[in-house]
């Protein structure tokens, strides 16, 4: 099983970064393999949908859980429909996450926040 953290570095050291969409990195971690790739976000830069573009390049990594924390609601549903599972995290190490996620200790995100159309 294949799992995406938004990240706010290149490698298992880093804080995750709580923006899904605008997260600088993604970290593809593989539990079957205990290794992790890193990967620039391509919808950090993006002038909108940056919340879609993130999302469809971590389906077309074929992951299977992310964890990170203000996902929007166009990325949200976007992820709930290729039946991938949203966990929350908090602004600590992304080795640390992982270690959670292996634990079950990581709340389920149900929901997508608020939009942020409108500059707010």
């Amino acid at each position: 099983m294949k799992i995406a953290l938004s990240a706010s570095g290149k490698d298992l050291h880093s804080n995750l970064d709580l923006r899904f969409g605008r997260s600088s990195y993604f970290i593809i971690y593989d539990l079957g393999t205990d290794q992790f790739k890193a990967m620039e976000n391509k919808g950090e830069s993006a002038g909108g949908g940056a919340g879609i573009a993130a999302a469809q390049q971590l389906i077309d990594e074929r992951v299977e859980a992310i964890i990170s924390n203000n996902i929007g609601p166009n990325a949200f549903d976007l992820l709930i429909s290729s039946d991938i599972k949203m966990y929350k995290g908090k602004n600590i190490p992304c080795k640390l996450l992982v270690e959670m996620f292996k634990e079950k200790k990581l709340e389920e995100i149900k929901e997508s926040r608020p939009s942020r159309k409108g500059g707010f």
